[in-house]
């Protein structure tokens, strides 16, 4: 594969600091994946591999790196495992590497890529990255305000992220090892591991089904890490599951209810700056309704605007004979090509 293996030896038991480490532990803490478990089975092992240079492959001249507050899991949309790797390693052009911290090949093998600040996370609300701090219940992220890539671990499992690409067991349990072993080197609980679409608004990773049965699931994961901390290291990973969990956004019907409650529901929606005073937060439905009365405004002023043209240029041809009146309204309407009416929103 054009890596180096990781030797399996015992490490340090003492855990780093609670959420205060500096880059040298946070570089350490990484190796340490490999090095918290101790195999007594083959099974129970977390294989990784060192590839290339990835001690010193990072974004730290971007942006800072640290302190680390979780872990976060991707899918890559990628096949492949060496072309994977690679693209990880160094990035595209849209994208410049590394893209993560390891990456979960379909054969179990984790391959180290970095060990600094890496183009994983991007930005994200900045309530879940506290609720991620307290270890405590997870907001909806409908927010992207602060700086992931400084604050995550990244891991990137090798899938096209289509929902029909599986996962096998080999990647699953990797990752679930991967992610154990980063929380139990930082004195975390499995509420320091996160997914990539419950940090940032817009994101669906990680997806797809796994070999055996079921459906990747947060939830369903973080059990499976709090499993690992809870056993011995070098203890076998919990197997993927294979019964299909409860999806976190099932696809299924829903009532009159259920669309009436969604558009009334206070508390979500940040409400603009043009708000009232003390109107901290609006509706779906009142946004609806506000962006609909702006629409209106803006057509009530274009006809406004249209009709004093025509009347300017009727008023100019009474005075002169030689003035077209269409015409005339042809040439402003063409110097006013281009010209762009745009409403600013607020979120």
């Amino acid at each position: 594969m054009g890596e180096t293996g990781s030797q399996l030896v015992p490490w340090a038991s003492t855990n780093l600091s609670h959420r205060d480490c500096n880059e040298p532990m946070m570089a350490r803490s990484i190796v340490g994946v490999t090095l918290l478990y101790v195999p007594s089975t083959p099974a129970s092992s977390l294989h990784v591999v060192e590839h290339r240079n990835w001690r010193t492959n990072n974004r730290n001249h971007k942006g800072p790196w640290g302190p680390t507050h979780g872990v976060m899991i991707h899918h890559s949309v990628s096949s492949g495992d060496d072309s994977s790797v690679e693209l990880c390693y160094n990035g595209h052009s849209a994208l410049p590497g590394p893209l993560c911290h390891g990456v979960g090949r379909n054969d179990g093998v984790v391959a180290l890529v970095s060990a600094g600040r890496a183009n994983h996370a991007g930005s994200g609300d900045g309530d879940v990255l506290r609720a991620v701090i307290n270890e405590a219940a997870l907001p909806s992220a409908n927010e992207a305000d602060t700086d992931g890539n400084r604050h995550f671990y990244g891991l990137e499992i090798v899938s096209l992220g289509d929902n029909k690409d599986t996962y096998t067991k080999g990647q699953y349990q990797a990752a679930v090892l991967w992610a154990a072993a980063l929380c139990r080197a930082h004195g975390w609980s499995e509420r320091s591991v996160i997914g990539h679409k419950e940090w940032q608004p817009g994101k669906i990773d990680p997806r797809g089904p796994i070999e055996g049965g079921g459906s990747f699931s947060m939830n369903q994961f973080r059990a499976d890490v709090r499993a690992q901390l809870a056993a011995k290291p070098g203890t076998a990973p919990a197997p993927a599951p294979t019964n299909p969990p409860k999806q976190e956004n099932p696809a299924m019907p829903v009532s009159t209810d259920d669309v009436r409650k969604f558009w009334t529901t206070d508390g979500i929606l940040k409400a603009p700056s043009t708000a009232a005073p003390g109107n901290t937060h609006w509706t779906p439905d009142s946004y609806i309704r506000d962006i609909h009365a702006r629409l209106r405004a803006v057509q009530g002023t274009l006809d406004a605007t249209n009709a004093t043209i025509r009347t300017m240029a009727e008023a100019l041809a009474a005075r002169d004979d030689a003035v077209d009146v269409d015409a005339l309204i042809q040439v402003i309407e063409t110097r006013l090509e281009g010209v762009r009416v745009r409403l600013e929103m607020e979120s």
